[in-house]
């Protein structure tokens, strides 16, 4: 089942986001070290959330996109502590040009050792010497001032179409203490950048992944995770495509490629229906992380809105079979199962009571709440001593009460949706993208994790304006969050 179109693009004629909207000073590098976080940039020891506006006007240029960058504290994160980067920016590769789309993809991890967590920024629709939708990465350091200066990470295969850089994710491929990056395009390549970064040159060395992908238009890798499935101490890559093993059949799911010294090898395709998203996480506290995927409207059976499933990690891989499949019908799970609502369009994992087990944020964009029509939901679900589940399940819209702002028609609230402690309290906190808010300009918000699941005490929330995003052409602040 096609997914359903994306906010329908609008077109305004207004003053244009001026280019270099926050220029950081470059810090000398820390002591060769990990950082403690992949998201925390200026090694202060705590969480930061990226998200992105890939409609931003930047220096006149329509829709070329920016991506702001708030910075977690012991208070959370502001509007205040943040700070917003295009292709404009200054030290940054590139130029902002029309219906570029940058931040389209993001992933993070410190790729050059300096105890810096780095952010690798998508922008698949970049033109490149003439060729239409080649696709572009460009690396932004982190410094202990926050992310400045950048690298561009060039496709080994570029070609018209490729949209390189329209799936990222960075972990240690090969167990040897440095994070590599994982790219991938329409092609079904993915190419892995070896770890041993500098800001001079880049990646060690380039190695290339052929998969039984089915290449093309939209297809390729559409989603890269990281985690350690079998818990050897190295991360595995799993891939959201479309699996196309021979000349006469294919299926979407999900792929798993387990990692090692001697590099990345196939485990096993789960078959799920969705070529576009999964996510880790340990939802059990085995030690062994596992793998959420989701499946569009009508896949469990006919009329249901959407669902996710959980597959368990085990010491030789993701098992074959799903431990649960979840929808909005599930006991424990608030509000109805309804078509078209995309349960799963969107989820994150992580702990938001810190029991040690992983909870998964659900986003249905197109939820209707009351009488109104797509405003949107977020629904968290529970880990346990068994995987994931429905017990225990929270809600929120907009219409839930201490969440700021109105339950409007098209808001699209759980377009993203991210599972982060970005105060440092050990408990995860819900940030959520809407994109549709006020007439597609967008705004995000934040909910505290808490020892009694997700709370709206302390809830906050900004649109564009706050974070120094123009309300130029509809920026469409919160389409997608660093996952």
């Amino acid at each position: 089942m096609q997914h359903p179109l994306r906010l329908t693009l609008a077109t305004a004629t207004a003053a244009a986001l001026t280019g270099g909207l926050l220029t950081l000073a470059t810090a000398t590098p820390a002591a060769a070290a990990p950082a403690k976080f992949t998201d925390d940039f200026n090694g202060d020891g705590y969480h930061d959330l990226v998200t992105a506006a890939p409609m931003a006007t930047v220096g006149g240029a329509k829709y070329a996109g920016a991506v702001v960058v708030n910075y977690g504290s012991a208070s959370g994160i502001s509007a205040d502590r943040s700070a917003v980067i295009s292709q404009n920016t200054s030290g940054i590769p590139g130029t902002a040009e029309q219906e570029d789309e940058f931040g389209r993809a993001l992933a993070s991890g410190d790729l050059n050792n300096d105890g810096y967590a780095d952010l690798v920024v998508g922008t698949e629709q970049e033109d490149v010497d003439g060729d239409t939708d080649s696709g572009t990465v460009v690396v932004v350091w982190g410094s202990k001032d926050g992310l400045s200066g950048g690298l561009t990470v060039a496709d080994p295969a570029a070609a018209a179409g490729a949209e390189w850089g329209q799936s990222l994710a960075v972990g240690d491929f090969g167990g040897d203490g440095k994070a590599d990056l994982a790219i991938g395009s329409t092609a079904k390549d993915i190419w892995i950048h070896e770890g041993g970064f500098t800001k001079a040159s880049g990646a060690a060395s380039t190695q290339k992944l052929t998969t039984d992908l089915q290449a093309g238009i939209i297809y390729g890798a559409q989603h890269l995770a990281s985690g350690d499935v079998n818990g050897d101490g190295t991360a595995d890559l799993v891939v959201s495509g479309q699996y196309h093993p021979d000349d006469w059949t294919y299926d979407d799911g999900t792929l798993i490629y387990l990692g090692s010294a001697s590099g990345l090898t196939f485990q096993k395709f789960l078959k799920n229906e969705s070529h576009r998203l999964a996510a880790v996480g340990d939802l059990n506290a085995d030690g062994y992380a596992d793998v959420v995927t989701s499946a569009p409207p009508g896949t469990v059976r006919e009329g249901d809105g959407g669902s996710v499933s959980a597959y368990l990690g085990s010491a030789s891989g993701v098992r074959t079979s799903p431990q649960t499949t979840i929808t909005q019908d599930s006991e424990g799970v608030p509000g109805a199962d309804e078509p078209e609502d995309w349960f799963g369009d969107s989820f994150s994992v992580g702990d938001v009571n810190g029991d040690g087990y992983a909870d998964v944020a659900v986003g249905a964009l197109y939820e209707k709440v009351g009488d109104v029509h797509q405003t949107g939901s977020v629904t968290v679900l529970r880990g346990s001593a068994t995987g994931l589940t429905g017990t225990g399940s929270q809600a929120f819209s907009q219409a839930t009460e201490g969440v700021p702002g109105t339950a409007e028609a098209n808001d699209f609230f759980g377009t993203a949706v991210r599972l982060s402690d970005l105060n440092g309290d050990g408990k995860a906190d819900l940030s959520v993208g809407a994109p549709g808010e006020n007439d597609a300009n967008g705004a995000v918000w934040n909910l505290r994790g808490a020892s009694s699941g997700v709370t709206t005490t302390g809830a906050l929330s900004f649109g564009p304006s706050a974070v120094g995003v123009p309300t130029v052409d509809y920026p469409r602040l919160g389409f997608s969050l660093l996952r």
